[in-house]
């Protein structure tokens, strides 16, 4: 007897960073490693279309080198999405503290919920 099953999960948001700037070569050479002053590229992948097609992007940092407890808001940006960037946005990024960090993403259509997340960590 052959059982086979298949199962379709909708895409989920996600982010992914990067040393060097994101094309469709290396998109997949992500890193969650960085040297303090150097850019840190990220791609927000979006598969679900936004209806205001305005997202806020938050780096927290964990307020100590083991990444526990406190946390501190370092940088954030509220994006605009264009024709052209409706299911993703790219840019980057300086962060000049060693630390861990946490970069969280939201919709302006519901802005208490989290999109997605990703943690990464800056001093090598």
């Amino acid at each position: 007897m052959m059982l086979t099953v298949g199962c379709t999960k909708p895409d989920k948001p996600a982010i992914l960073f990067n040393r060097n700037p994101i094309t469709e070569q290396n998109v997949y050479d992500y890193s969650v490693i960085f040297p303090v002053g150097a850019r840190i590229y990220y791609l927000v992948l979006i598969p679900k279309k936004i209806e205001s097609r305005y997202i806020y992007i938050q780096v927290i940092k964990k307020d100590n080198s083991y990444g526990r407890l406190g946390y501190n808001l370092v940088w954030t940006r509220n994006i605009r999405l264009k024709d052209e960037e409706i299911n993703y946005f790219t840019d980057y990024f300086v962060l000049n503290e060693k630390g861990f960090y946490i970069m969280k993403v939201y919709s302006k259509d519901n802005p208490q919920q989290v999109l997605t997340s990703a943690e990464f960590r800056v001093g090598e």
